[in-house]
């Protein structure tokens, strides 16, 4: 089971980077560079996931999910989001066929 609580102190810890130097903190000066810098993080964190994952490295994948998620949740901070709104949407998707969610999200 996941330990929900490291999710909320990683969250707490980027919120604060916000206020921080960009010269001394890694997540600031992703937050100064804006939106285009934050998004090719995430993209190139995407691909190393995948390339882990066709090389069959495990451990690798478990390293490069980890950072997948560092870095998507500094994109959700940038835009003001938070872990709860990600479990939020996961629990109202519990229990909803895959193909169904999808529908309903084209048919807004």
């Amino acid at each position: 089971m996941i330990d929900i609580e490291v999710l909320h102190r990683v969250s707490k810890t980027l919120a604060e980077r916000k206020a921080a130097d960009p010269d001394s903190s890694y997540v600031s000066s992703l937050y100064a560079k804006g939106t285009d810098a934050i998004c090719k993080k995430v993209a190139e964190e995407a691909a190393e996931v995948i390339m882990a994952a066709k090389d069959k490295d495990i451990l690798h994948v478990v390293w490069e999910v980890t950072d997948l998620w560092f870095h998507s949740l500094v994109l959700m901070h940038h835009f003001g989001l938070s872990v709860d709104d990600v479990l939020a949407e996961f629990r109202r998707r519990e229990g909803v066929s895959g193909i169904d969610e999808k529908k309903s999200r084209q048919e807004k």
